[in-house]
């Protein structure tokens, strides 16, 4: 039986399956970051503290990066929408991934903690 974090996302679609395992390998990349099971989501910890989490946009359908912190980056393709403290990246699935623009991003979120 799988653990929820590989059950969450077993159950997607594809392409937004791939998408979503790509930003998961992405994020796991980073020597400092964990992955848990958080709020019914998978949720990326940075040094210990709440980082980001990748989720589904209800509207759009598209997968996202929510920053926890992203209220305190400026950048043009994150969006507040309704939140109070986080932004969010969408990933378009059926476009190829902005490898470089997500790394930039999360550079940006990794300064906010030094």
């Amino acid at each position: 039986m799988l653990n929820p974090l590989d059950n969450y996302f077993e159950q997607k679609d594809k392409p937004v399956k791939c998408c979503l395992q790509y930003l998961r390998l992405l994020l796991m990349d980073y020597s400092d970051i964990t992955e848990h099971w958080k709020y019914g989501m998978p949720f990326y910890y940075h040094k210990g503290k709440m980082f980001c989490y990748l989720w589904i946009h209800k509207k759009l359908h598209q997968p996202y990066i929510g920053l926890v912190d992203g209220h305190q980056i400026e950048h043009e393709d994150l969006l507040q929408e309704k939140r109070a403290r986080m932004k969010i990246l969408l990933i378009n699935h059926l476009e190829d991934i902005p490898k470089n623009k997500i790394e930039s991003i999360l550079n940006l979120a990794f300064d906010l903690r030094k």
